[in-house]
């Protein structure tokens, strides 16, 4: 199995209003995208459970020309809420480095 951070060039996320957070894993490129994209450790049950998200609404939306799978889910407390940890959810990303595909 190989962590995430070693498959992808790059992984961010990003807030996608006050509701929702947004992840993007941009592969090398698109033949490196299509290698990696069905992998079980991709799914949205497995990125979901990173996340304590709901699987059933999360989100995938992939872009093969790009080489870009993206994922989105709902937050967990809205944005700028008083228990809200990471307004702009540029730190969400972390968890998935280690994560195994």
């Amino acid at each position: 199995m190989a962590r995430l951070k070693d498959v992808c060039a790059h992984i961010r996320s990003k807030n996608a209003g006050p509701f929702w957070v947004t992840v993007d894993l941009f592969f090398e490129d698109p033949p490196t995208f299509l290698e990696w994209k069905n992998r079980p450790g991709l799914s949205n049950d497995s990125l979901s459970a990173v996340f304590g998200a709901d699987p059933s609404r999360t989100k995938r939306i992939e872009a093969p020309e790009l080489g870009v799978l993206k994922f989105s889910y709902p937050r967990a407390r809205p944005q700028g809420g008083v228990m809200e940890r990471d307004m702009h959810s540029g730190q969400q990303y972390v968890l998935l480095l280690d994560h195994e595909v």
